[in-house]
Parts: structure tokens; C-alpha cells; sequence
């Protein structure tokens, strides 16, 4: 499976640098460098234009120590952009001083016409990512808290902190969606999620009474495996877009509904069955883009059979893992999860050479999440975030925006966000 993501991988840059050698071919060969680049930023967008924006990624954290690496959009017109949306593309390759690694390819591609969508979520991680046990709530962190019992009733001591998790994690997700009607569009899809070499480092089996993480206690309770975890299914998907533009929309809907089944004989732990649920709403109040409210709202569900814990529906696991602002990708977990977000986009600043050079947001989130074992229903507990963040347009033809986010939470949390294209 890695070889034949590989594979994809190299023909989808391929497919970018033949686009973007084609458009090139069109300009005439006489003008120098500078008068090509002068050309192509005056004419409107074409069949085959690629916008290409690198950013390099600095930061740290307690988890990752200090962080570096390169990240870049890519987005382009597979088709005319009077009938073809912008296909876009985000990457990254990141390393850390704690010897992490950490590389990711999103894609969202329209084909001419849009007669076709490719959704991708590829991932590698070698990495680790704290964990608080299951539900919203002041329990998120305590699933063991109390000690976990045992069938022949013995107890163990409890862990109401953080627990670390190191771990290596593939994925690869690809969606391939055919148009029905106008603006709806049905496909399927492959899902691939391999977790290996778990190394919880709370966990001490060995102590008098043990102390026990939420990560062991989920699996003895489930059955599932301690030192590796997989989930392999295949979706029905549907989809209904909009949208003017999916870096950074002024108006349109988007609506996405998918049905995933994960079946022992593809290679599954356990056969089981989700249900994703996704609506997004824009409003240019003004109708000049300068105002913009936008509405984002998605549930995951596991609908038959148990998911391994650190593939149950969690927080920051979208598409793109920019949910959940301002708290860390996992900070809640459950069987059930329901999340909602409200972002406010204003127009600040435009020069002559670009009008919409910079812009700031205000959003507010709320998650909900359910835990059989802490007896915790959706809607019992509701964690909210909330923050400002500045726009600085890099691309005007593709919308593309360097964003920085600053946001507050539930229990202390707090956190900021360098990133590429709208949080949605």
C-alpha cells in the first residue's frame, strides 16, 4: 500500500509540473522572465494556470520541542474556470528536535467541467500526541481516574494528566466522485489507517497497584491490540458544493456525507461502520466579499461495532485537521462526536496591485463528545474556543491566504496557528 501511494503521490506532482509546463509553452518564448511573470499576473485565470505558495514552518511545543520544515498550496484549473473549480492542494514535511516526522498531502481536485472530484488525505506520521481519555467534559481526562477494574475485580491506580503516546501512523484516503446533477456529485472511496510501534510512556503495568493509561484501558476492555491498531473500509460518498472558490469562498454550500465500512477481511481489527455528516455555509453580507460570515458543522459517528481508540472520532481529525481551534489535534475523543463553528472574515486592508492584501477573523467552536464508559451523551458536556487571526493574501488569483490564529479554551488552553488556505 505504501508503494502504490508512492506511486500516486509521484504522478500527481508529475501532472502539476506538465500543467505548469504546458502554460508556459503558450508565452511567448522572446519576452524574459520577468515579462512572463508580469503577464501571467495581469491575465485572467486560464485551462492549466498553477499557483504555487511555499512557506516555511517554524514552531514549538512541549510535545514536539522546536519544529521545521517547508509547507506549500498548490491549487489549478483542470479545466476552463468558467465551468471548472480550482483544484488545490496542500503539503507539508516537517521534522522536529524530539526526532519527529511528520508528512502530509490534502488534495481536493476538480476535473474539467467538474465532471469528477478527487478527495486525498495522505499522511505519515512518526510522531506523538498526548491523550485525555473520552467524552467532553470535565471527565475528558478521566476514563481510568478512579482506577480501572478488571472482570475478576481488581482495581488499579488512575491517571487524570495527560498521557503521552508515541507512534508511527500511515494513512491514505482517496475519494473519487462522479457528477449526477448540478452541483451533486456520488462516489467511493479508500480508506487506510495503520498505527504501529505505540509506546505509551504513563503506562507502568508493573507497579503495586498498576498504573493504567485511558489508551490500555480502552483496548483490555475492547480487545484490541496494544502495540498497533488498524482500520481499512471502503465509503459510499456524496457531495453538494457551491461554493465560488474552496480556498477562500465568498458565497455557496457545501455538503458532504459519507458512509464508511470497515470490514475484518480488509484488513480491520474489528469490523465496524461510521457515518461522517459535513455542512458549510458563506454569507457576503456587503455582496463586495469584504464581510463574510461563514457557518462550518460536522458529526462523526460510529454506527455498528467498536473503532481501535485512537481512530474513534476525536477533534482536529478533519480532512484538513484544522478543527477544534484553539486545542490540540485529539484533545477530545468519543464514540460520537458533533462539532459547530461560526467565523466572522473582515476585509482591512488593499493595495493598488492587490485589494484584498489584508484581513483578520473572529470564530467560536463548540465540541461535543460521548463516552460509553463515563456514561457521557452527546450534549452533556460542550467544550467551546474562541479567537482572533490576521490574513495575508499570497496568491489573489487563487485566494490563497497565510493565516495566523490566536485562540482561547476550556481549562486554560490556549494556542496560535500558522497555516495555508481558510481554517474552512
Amino acid at each position: 500500500m505504501k508503494a502504490i501511494c508512492s506511486k500516486v503521490m509521484v504522478t500527481f506532482f508529475l501532472c502539476l509540473v506538465f500543467m505548469e509546463y504546458s502554460v508556459a509553452q503558450t508565452v511567448d518564448s522572446t519576452m524574459t522572465k520577468k515579462e512572463k511573470k508580469a503577464l501571467k499576473k495581469k491575465t485572467a485565470p486560464q485551462k492549466g494556470d498553477v499557483y504555487f505558495s511555499p512557506l516555511p514552518v517554524i514552531g514549538a511545543n512541549p510535545a514536539f520541542g522546536f519544529i521545521y520544515g517547508v509547507g506549500a498550496a498548490t491549487s489549478g484549473y483542470l479545466g476552463d474556470p468558467k465551468s471548472t473549480s480550482i483544484s488545490s492542494a496542500l503539503l507539508g514535511l516537517a521534522f522536529t528536535t524530539k526526532s519527529q516526522t511528520i508528512f502530509t498531502i490534502k488534495s481536493n481536485i476538480y476535473s474539467e467541467n467538474n465532471n469528477f472530484v478527487l478527495l486525498g488525505d495522505w499522511r505519515y506520521l512518526d510522531s506523538s500526541q498526548p491523550t485525555w481519555g473520552l467524552g467532553t467534559g470535565p471527565q475528558s481526562a478521566k476514563l481510568v481516574s478512579s482506577g480501572f477494574e478488571y472482570d475478576d475485580g481488581s482495581l488499579t491506580n488512575g491517571i487524570d494528566t495527560p498521557q503521552m503516546l508515541e507512534f508511527k501512523f500511515f494513512r491514505f484516503y482517496q475519494t473519487a466522485l462522479k457528477k449526477v446533477a448540478n452541483n451533486f456529485y456520488v462516489g467511493v472511496g479508500i480508506h487506510v489507517d495503520l498505527f504501529s510501534d505505540f509506546n505509551d510512556q504513563l503506562l507502568d503495568i508493573n507497579a503495586t497497584p498498576p498504573s493504567i493509561t485511558s489508551f490500555y484501558a480502552y483496548n483490555e476492555k475492547y480487545g484490541f491490540n496494544q502495540d498497533k491498531s488498524s482500520l481499512v473500509g471502503v465509503s459510499l460518498n456524496g457531495i453538494y458544493d457551491t461554493r465560488d472558490n474552496q480556498n477562500n469562498p465568498y458565497k455557496g454550500r457545501y455538503a458532504y456525507l459519507s458512509y464508511k465500512m470497515n470490514p475484518e477481511f480488509l484488513g480491520s481489527e474489528k469490523s465496524s461502520s461510521t457515518l461522517w455528516l459535513e455542512y458549510r455555509d458563506y454569507i457576503d453580507i456587503k455582496k463586495d466579499h469584504h464581510d463574510i460570515i461563514g457557518f462550518w458543522g460536522w458529526g462523526n459517528f460510529t454506527i455498528t461495532g467498536d473503532l481501535p481508540y485512537m481512530l474513534l472520532p476525536s477533534s482536529g481529525y478533519d480532512q484538513f485537521a484544522k478543527s477544534a481551534r484553539p486545542y490540540p489535534q485529539g484533545r477530545f475523543r468519543g464514540q460520537n462526536m458533533i462539532y459547530g463553528e461560526t467565523e466572522y472574515r473582515k476585509h482591512l486592508y488593499g493595495s493598488k496591485k492587490n485589494p484584498d492584501l489584508l484581513g483578520m477573523v473572529a470564530f467560536f467552536n463548540v465540541t461535543t463528545a460521548s463516552s460509553v464508559e463515563n456514561n457521557i451523551n452527546l450534549f452533556k458536556y460542550i467544550n467551546k474556543g474562541y479567537g482572533l487571526g490576521i490574513r495575508y493574501n499570497i496568491s489573489k488569483k487563487a485566494r490563497t491566504n497565510l493565516g495566523f490564529d490566536y485562540g482561547w479554551g476550556d481549562y486554560g488552553t490556549k494556542g496560535y496557528y500558522l497555516r495555508l488556505n481558510e481554517t474552512f
